[in-house]
């Protein structure tokens, strides 16, 4: 293993197609218009699509996947066979630029859903470059680079990991579910967790900093908020449900504090309140912010993007997949230090405007959701990241194997550029 803990990744079929590096991301990055006019509503601008069969070195995965019975073969789920040959590069929990233009750095989250399932997916975040497909032209492929293996070399993370005895310590599904994250101006990639739910800092090669933070519960900061997995919980009740800690993290331009939104309800909050927290990096000091209101109680936070000191774009979604996907606005969200948070509507991802039709046509027979409108089907839209001033981009976690875009087959992964001059 290299000091930098980065690797070349070899591809599973369709490498050869998903090389092609064309002119439309150039076109993206510089934000050329496909049209004579600046668009007043949302629309889609370029969409590109890694294979779910993509696969990177590293030990067999999915061993402890709960393979349902009944299946002919028994162990194909969705068309993905278990366990997976090698690690699979699978749907992306959070986005950040690159080493250069048209370059991201994109995180995997747990492997399998939890903690018991994933204790053999090793926590990575892959290198890649979109060739999005756009009105002018590009493959619609994704190429990808080298990978940073997350580890914890100093023993610092303060309970045993899955690859306790080893000497790289690598991080696993077992340990970690790392759903957003965040590069800071030295380079340092702070990551937002479920497990604890904490804070994780770590260096640009991913090798942890420091101990996890733990965020503060209640209005005067006092206590830390635990979820079913915290391994610190020692038989407390814990405060946070399964799967709903820190799924959205975003860095204030200044790049000085992480702004964090929690997924679901604290246990005993108002079901519809999402707690916010403003965390200063320098200081080490947290302030809780006016809770976040979602549109009905059940729905989730899935990622947020600061765009200044005090407001953020955020993605609110539904429980859905394929045809039930049906709810996943974005809002602008104007925070504050008290009372409640105001937004407004940029973009319903159910229903993107694409009048150029860049998403046709379909790559697999009997895919759904595609042409005017296209409809984000994927069960967990989970990333966000502002292009310029009206284009974001957004990227699914597929939840590896399940299926959304078609009936009959694990979601590849989609990442997708949307124009919305109301960001």
């Amino acid at each position: 293993m290299s000091r930098t803990s980065t690797h070349r990744i070899r591809r599973a079929g369709l490498a050869a197609a998903l090389l092609a590096l064309a002119p439309a991301q150039a076109a993206l990055a510089h934000g050329d218009h496909d049209h004579g006019h600046e668009p007043d509503t949302a629309r889609l601008v370029g969409r590109a699509v890694l294979p779910v069969a993509t696969y990177a070195p590293g030990p067999p995965s999915g061993a402890f996947y709960p393979v349902p019975p009944g299946l002919t073969p028994p162990d194909v789920v969705n068309g993905i066979k278990f366990p997976t040959p090698s690690q699979p590069v699978e749907g992306f929990s959070a986005v950040v630029e690159g080493r250069r233009p048209g370059e991201y750095l994109a995180m995997t989250d747990n492997g399998f859903g939890g903690k018991a399932t994933s204790p053999d997916f090793l926590i990575r975040a892959y290198y890649v470059r979109p060739d999005f497909k756009t009105a002018r032209g590009g493959s619609g492929g994704v190429a990808l680079g080298e990978f940073v293996q997350f580890r914890d070399p100093m023993g610092v993370i303060g309970f045993p990991i899955v690859r306790e005895g080893t000497r790289e310590r690598w991080l696993t599904g077992g340990d970690i579910d790392p759903e957003s994250f965040q590069r800071d101006g030295r380079g340092d990639l702070w990551v937002g967790d479920e497990f604890g739910p904490w804070i994780l800092h770590f260096d640009a090669f991913g090798r942890l900093l420091e101990p996890p933070i733990g965020l503060p519960d209640g209005v005067t900061l006092t206590g830390t908020l635990m979820s079913p997995n915290n391994p610190f919980l020692n038989g407390a009740a814990n405060s946070v449900p399964n799967s709903r800690g820190i799924e959205a993290m975003a860095l204030t331009p200044d790049g000085r504090s992480l702004i964090v939104v929690l997924e679901g309800a604290v246990i005993g909050d108002d079901p519809s309140s999402r707690r916010v927290l403003r965390f200063d990096t320098r200081r080490r000091q947290f302030t809780r912010l006016a809770d976040y209101v979602v549109d009905a109680p059940a729905r989730m936070i899935a990622d947020a993007q600061a765009t200044d000191d005090d407001r953020l774009l955020v993605i609110e979604r539904d429980g859905g997949l394929g045809a039930t996907a049906v709810a996943r606005p974005v809002y602008s969200v104007e925070l504050a230090p008290a009372l409640a948070t105001s937004k407004t509507l940029v973009v319903e991802l159910a229903a993107i405007p694409d009048p150029d039709l860049i998403s046709l046509p379909e790559i697999h027979p009997g895919d759904i959701g595609l042409g005017d409108p296209f409809r984000v089907t994927c069960e967990s839209i989970e990333s966000l990241r502002l292009l310029r001033h009206d284009r974001m981009l957004l990227t699914c976690d597929n939840n590896f194997p399940n299926k959304g875009r078609n009936p009959s087959l694990a979601d590849d992964t989609e990442m997708i550029v949307v124009e919305a001059p109301g960001i």
